[in-house]
């Protein structure tokens, strides 16, 4: 019989898996409280378990973390593990403190489907989606690495951001209980409020997120029009931009937000011009059948290898802002961190073979590892 992995499971599914070995579902709190809240592996140290069930989990589970590649610390305290989940393929995550909060971008794929054309990920293509034990494993690992070296037993990690690399809502069966066991008091306890899940706009899942587990909401938005963003995010020809804000106003019915949260990738000449400014103000205020609540992060772009696209001169992006602003809508900039370890979006790309090798060097193997980039985000605070 094949071990089961105790990390792919949400409480209630937890629960059920110990009613699965003869168990009342209250030993599934204890277990799961040790996994997560202590983050204990070994069955034998969990005290309050009757010696049995110890015994039990030992033959019939594991807690299997993942295998932690390279580690990197930028001067700024941001904090990248590249993680090997077998297969050849490697995922990142990344940690970004910053003086109010502590944020978390975990991935949610090998690779993305997506194919965005600014993205460093999409153009290395999609291998498989992460399980939800290597989804919260990322969360797993950084919490209770970063816990220990703090000397400390209060919870680091305030927000986590599910921007990393993939589309999280094309892997949802895997998102949603890793969601769960992020938001229970038992877990993580992390609030609604500082969970967010980023896509490119697959509104069908959309609307599923907000009747399942609504959270934050992120939606890659990066132009103002059908025309524009058909040839920068793909998946716009099967969701065009109305419905994808008519989904957007339907998620804030239900959203532990008030505002959707736009994501914009300022591109030298392609999407940044005032007029396109402009037209976004006229497509989330000016049309009474589209209006909606948000906010806007205006992101930096990082040129990668391939990608013909240049990052916009700092001017225009605060031009950009300030006509956003004047409409009322509230407007970030994105501070770049971590870039001096490639922890900013799309630096990664560069960097395969190099970090190959690093993979070979620590676990021995000579095994190709598919190297992705993540996005470590800006938070809705």
């Amino acid at each position: 019989m094949t071990a089961r992995n105790l990390l792919d499971f949400d409480l209630a599914g937890l629960g059920a898996y110990c009613e699965g070995l003869g168990e009342k579902r209250f030993r599934a709190t204890q277990l799961f409280q040790w996994l997560h809240q202590r983050g204990v592996s070994d069955f034998a140290a969990m005290s309050d378990l009757a010696k049995s069930l110890r015994a039990r989990l030992a033959e019939a589970a594991v807690v299997t973390p993942l295998h932690v590649a390279s580690e990197q610390a930028s001067a700024d305290g941001t904090i990248k593990w590249l993680f090997d989940v077998g297969g050849g393929n490697a995922v990142e995550t990344v940690f970004i403190p910053e003086d109010d909060r502590a944020t978390l971008c975990i991935s949610s794929q090998a690779g993305c489907a997506v194919g965005c054309r600014f993205c460093a990920t999409g153009h290395q293509g999609f291998s498989r989606n992460l399980t939800t034990g290597e989804i919260v494993a990322q969360l797993w690992h950084a919490e209770h690495q970063l816990r220990a070296r703090a000397g400390g037993a209060e919870r680091v990690i305030s927000n986590v951001v599910m921007m990393g690399m993939g589309e999280p809502l094309q892997n949802y069966a895997a998102l949603l209980p890793a969601l769960r066991t992020m938001l229970d008091d038992h877990g993580y306890g992390l609030s609604r409020r500082r969970l967010t899940v980023s896509t490119s706009g697959v509104v069908p899942m959309i609307d599923r997120l907000r009747d399942d587990c609504p959270v934050a909401l992120a939606v890659s938005l990066h132009a103002p029009d059908d025309a524009l963003r058909d040839e920068l995010v793909p998946i716009n020809r099967k969701y065009p931009i109305n419905e994808l804000i008519a989904s957007c106003r339907r998620y804030l019915e239900t959203a532990p937000r008030d505002f959707i949260t736009f994501e914009y990738c300022m591109l030298d000449g392609v999407n940044d011009s005032l007029a396109q400014a402009r037209a976004l103000v006229a497509l989330v205020c000016e049309a009474p059948a589209t209006r909606i609540a948000c906010k806007f992060n205006l992101i930096p772009f990082n040129p990668f290898p391939g990608s013909g696209l240049h990052g916009s001169p700092r001017e225009r992006v605060l031009a950009f802002a300030e006509v956003l602003r004047e409409a009322g809508l509230v407007t970030t900039v994105r501070k770049t961190r971590g870039d001096d370890i490639a922890a900013a979006c799309g630096q990664l790309a560069g960097e395969v073979q190099d970090r190959t090798r690093v993979v070979e060097r620590l676990s021995g193997r000579r095994v190709p590892i598919r190297i992705q980039s993540s996005v470590a985000a800006e938070v809705p605070r």
